[in-house]
């Protein structure tokens, strides 16, 4: 896990990448370069095509497997429940895309026209766009380094057509390096409502949720809240519930309290979740069978 440090003078500081906390910090390069204080075009040209955004949330967590994904999947669902509301869900998980999948979009592919490119709509009210939908095949190995990353989530953000927009969801990697500090740095003159920074109970989990919740402070990201995923699990046969991830040290609510956070809520852990993600992926290979 990236760290960043607890005393970090900023991107924006003259200090970036040359200071003494900057030893040793994996974003050290980045920042010396002036990458976070040298105003890219591309953020202008961003802003415009986020006009027709209201609302930009980003989904974070400084652990990987704690359900990121899974949960910015069921909060698009859950927005476009209703028809009026326009959804968008972008996966700048740029090595793992699992949105495809969990979405039961795999085999669709991204087409482009004269105003760019065209999500791939799983509803008429919810566009999807992952580089997923960019590989021949979903076992390709993504092995780009930062700057072509980077580069991708820039296209993402300015080429992609996604119309007026009500929610634009993005499902980010673990972590706090690149690709995090890429999207901040695009989405700030085009203002972001926030991230929901997902945990799982466990104390090996919060310890990266704490490093994430600072990366938010360091790069000024206003916090909506923590969402507790898989926490506790009730058997669908006798009922009784039991924690999978014991939390040991107060779970999400006493981290939540510490570092003065709201906590939204806590998911179980539900087999029906990983049944519906199994439908998904088996209704969207016999649609392509019926389509080839």
């Amino acid at each position: 896990m990236e760290e960043v440090p607890h005393d970090c003078p900023g991107a924006d500081s003259a200090q970036a990448g040359r200071g003494a906390s900057c030893q040793g910090c994996p974003n050290q390069r980045l920042c010396a370069s002036g990458a976070g204080t040298t105003p890219d075009p591309a953020i202008e040209e961003i802003k415009e095509k986020m006009k027709t955004v209201k609302h930009k949330i980003l989904v974070l967590s400084g652990k990987g497997g704690v359900g990121k994904s899974t949960f910015s999947a069921h909060l698009a669902h859950g927005l476009a429940e209703d028809e009026n509301t326009q959804i968008a869900l972008l996966d700048i998980d740029i090595c793992g895309p699992s949105i495809p999948k969990i979405m039961g979009l795999e085999g669709e592919q991204v087409h482009q026209s004269g105003s760019g490119w065209s999500p791939v709509y799983l509803e008429d009210n919810l566009g999807v766009m992952s580089v997923g939908f960019l590989l021949s095949s979903p076992d390709d190995a993504v092995i780009w380094r930062g700057p072509k990353k980077n580069g991708m989530i820039k296209q993402f953000l300015r080429d992609v057509d996604w119309g007026e927009v009500d929610y634009l969801i993005v499902d980010t990697p673990p972590g706090t390096s690149d690709e995090h500090l890429s999207v901040v740095q695009y989405l700030a003159a085009a203002h972001i409502d926030g991230a929901v920074i997902i945990t799982t109970p466990q104390e090996v989990s919060l310890q990266d949720v704490r490093k994430e919740i600072n990366f938010c402070h360091k790069v000024k990201l206003p916090i909506i809240g923590v969402v507790e995923n898989m926490s506790g699990f009730i058997c669908p046969k006798c009922k009784k519930e039991s924690q999978i991830f014991p939390p040991t040290t107060g779970g999400a609510e006493l981290m939540c309290q510490d570092l003065e956070v709201p906590l939204l809520g806590r998911v179980p852990l539900d087999p029906l979740i990983g049944i519906q993600e199994f439908c998904n992926l088996h209704q969207s290979k016999e649609e392509n069978l019926i389509s080839s």
